[in-house]
């Protein structure tokens, strides 16, 4: 368990964070993430929920590598 230790704490991030980082609407991601296109939602206690921050922004570089926009794209390589 001490290796846990070592890696970077998770950051949670709330909808509308979420809204303003990938460009869609809350039914649009909630419908996503239910087909399993999208990230899930972590249940953070009682009617508390949030996303990680870190497969949210992974999700978006993958959309802009699909399209050959990001980073990691071969159009850019």
């Amino acid at each position: 368990m001490n290796a846990e230790n070592n890696t970077e704490p998770v950051e949670y991030i709330r909808l509308p964070v979420v809204i303003a980082l990938v460009g869609l609407k809350t039914t649009t991601i909630y419908k996503m993430a239910s087909e399993g296109t999208f990230p899930k939602q972590v249940k953070l206690g009682g009617r508390s929920v949030a996303w990680v921050k870190s497969e949210v922004l992974q999700w978006n570089q993958q959309q802009a590598d699909a399209r050959g926009h990001g980073p990691n794209s071969s159009s850019s390589k």
